[in-house]
């Protein structure tokens, strides 16, 4: 499909709104929480307590340069000159990402209309408006064109979805020749299984109910094939108690290289608190 063809497609899919009353209780509640967590004012705002039971997950994302320095490899690799789909983009900041690295277009879609407007207004800001285009839209139902685009991030977010629906969504708007990155927590861990149980606020009731396991990629399988799997964090998360202090980069270093060995063992890779996973189109 041309670009301009798909950018009128896109605006089309753009102008339709959700219908909120035909949504599943489920998806109401995704759009209600997600709005909720991606209130930037809201969030500015809300008390030191309130912020924390909300988005304390946050301070363990400073152990994860490993993981973004290889993300950051993949698109310079993969995103130049194509057309990049943030398969729930939250506040568009990938899809920004893959505009500023070259993307032909880079398209954003989420159930949040407070995402969207938000990624909206990020794109402006950065001046890469004319080269993204996001959406508000149902992701188990994209609307979008089938075959149109050439390369898919599907970033902390599959565990949200029913991926009866979502992988086969995900394989008719993958074009020919294109592959998908999607970047998951992983089931396994106790100790992080534990922490989830101990902090249902910063989770839906469906999101701490379906975090990703190796069922799940199997399951994939059935739409795709696949390409590189990558398992990240485990004994680097010991670090984040030290994240303010002056040690804490070569501390860092240190148990990241020990994770680069712990990883590779099969059963304690199944431990790590995030993987990666590459699925490729089918060749027809």
């Amino acid at each position: 499909m041309e670009l301009r063809q798909l950018r009128e497609s896109l605006m089309a899919v753009q102008q339709r709104s959700i219908n909120l009353e035909s949504l599943e209780e489920r998806k109401k509640k995704e759009l209600e929480f997600h709005n909720l967590h991606r209130d930037l004012a809201f969030a500015a705002g809300a008390p030191k307590d309130t912020y924390e039971l909300l988005h304390g997950n946050k301070k363990y994302y400073s152990v994860v340069e490993k993981s973004h320095r290889y993300i950051d490899e993949w698109f310079q690799k993969h995103i130049p000159g194509k057309v990049f789909f943030d398969y729930a983009c939250g506040n568009g900041e990938m899809a920004i990402k893959a505009a500023s690295m070259g993307s032909a277009l880079a398209i954003g879609l989420d159930i949040s209309d407070v995402s969207v407007g938000n990624a909206r207004k990020a794109a402006e800001k950065l001046g890469v408006a004319d080269r993204c285009i996001f959406v508000q839209g149902d992701c188990e139902n994209t609307g979008l064109p089938n075959g149109c685009a050439d390369v898919i991030l599907c970033s902390g977010m599959l565990h949200h979805l029913d991926l009866k629906h979502a992988f086969p969504e995900l394989e008719r708007v993958l074009g020919s020749g294109g592959r998908i990155l999607c970047i998951e927590a992983l089931a396994y861990n106790p100790i992080i299984k534990l922490y989830r149980l101990l902090t249902p606020s910063m989770r839906t009731e469906w999101e701490k109910n379906h975090i990703l396991s190796m069922r799940d990629v199997r399951f994939a399988g059935q739409f795709f094939n696949f390409g590189e799997v990558r398992y990240w964090h485990l004994l680097s998360i010991m670090a984040v108690p030290f994240r303010n202090f002056m040690g804490f980069k070569p501390m860092l270093s240190l148990l990241g290289q020990l994770d680069d060995v712990v990883l590779r063992v099969p059963g304690l890779r199944l431990l790590a608190w995030q993987f990666t996973f590459e699925l490729l189109k089918k060749p027809e």
